[in-house]
């Protein structure tokens, strides 16, 4: 138990209760609209473009998913080699302290490494103390002089149709 491992197709239905766990404490519960077959599609489809890794553990006496990392590459075309973006991290509020998160979180720097890629990136929500001292702890700092933009919803429609 406590190993990181690749999403096996059997594991979505309990990565896509975290994420909707995570849209809780992010204070979003209702903007999840994932489903398992989209889920399915995107981690294990023809042409996957988003990854998961899971860490299980016994919970109640059953064995289960207790945390994800769901990332996808990105690339620097500066430095000519790709990234990794960690878009959710997340355990279970009674397996929080274990280290599975920072198994999670290393896990994917080591493979980042193995791959020759420059960059692992991710965002914090700023009220989010406990996980922005986490990834401090780590040696990870926050990027300064930049600012995240997005289109999304009606913007990003009207965006399209100019």
């Amino acid at each position: 138990m406590g190993q990181v491992r690749s999403a096996a197709p059997a594991d979505v239905p309990a990565i896509l209760d975290l994420i909707h766990q995570l849209a809780v404490y992010e204070k979003e519960p209702d903007a999840v609209r994932n489903t398992e077959s989209m889920l399915h599609e995107h981690l294990f489809g023809d042409h996957p473009r988003v990854f998961c890794h899971v860490i299980d553990d016994v919970v109640d006496g059953v064995v289960q998913v207790v945390g994800i990392a769901i990332w996808f590459e990105t690339y620097s075309t500066w430095e000519g080699v790709h990234g990794i973006w960690l878009e959710d991290l997340f355990v279970i509020p009674q397996m929080r302290g274990t280290g599975y998160g920072k198994k999670l979180l290393l896990h994917l720097a080591q493979l980042a490494v193995e791959r020759g890629y420059s960059r692992y990136e991710w965002t914090v929500l700023d009220w989010n103390t406990p996980s922005i001292e986490f990834y401090e702890s780590l040696g990870a700092v926050a990027k300064t002089g930049w600012t995240n933009y997005r289109l999304d919803g009606d913007a990003l429609r009207h965006a399209a149709q100019r």
